[in-house]
């Protein structure tokens, strides 16, 4: 499978942005898609997942209450709606598809990262 990230950018602290991944190609025994981020000089972190029938969702704490990921199954596209945004989210955000939920190594494939940078 191929993933497309998009939609990054500069947004002022309180502001919205909304993330979108385009999955193209194979999705033999994929079961979710979910976003990563990795802010500088700290590893990479879960955000949010979602199933691939797009029914059951995982958030991580710190963005719960402020992130939505949902998924449109006729474009096989998953979405990350960004509300509320802090300092601390300024990372490069990546989406992966797996067969897991939570933990990265259970994503096997993965996109090219798009930068967030949120300003105060």
């Amino acid at each position: 499978v191929q993933l497309q990230a998009s939609g990054g950018g500069l947004v002022r602290a309180g502001g919205s942005l909304r993330l979108s991944c385009a999955a193209s190609g194979s999705r033999f025994r994929l079961t979710a898609l979910g976003w990563f981020r990795q802010a500088p000089g700290k590893e990479r972190e879960f955000v949010a997942a979602i199933n691939w029938s797009g029914g059951v969702t995982y958030y991580a704490d710190s963005v719960k209450g402020r992130f939505t990921i949902s998924k449109d199954n006729a474009k096989n596209t998953v979405y990350l709606r960004m509300n509320s945004l802090k300092p601390e989210d300024t990372a490069v955000y990546y989406c992966a598809a797996g067969t897991g939920t939570t933990r990265l190594y259970e994503y096997n494939y993965r996109g090219q990262g798009t930068l967030v940078t949120v300003s105060s």
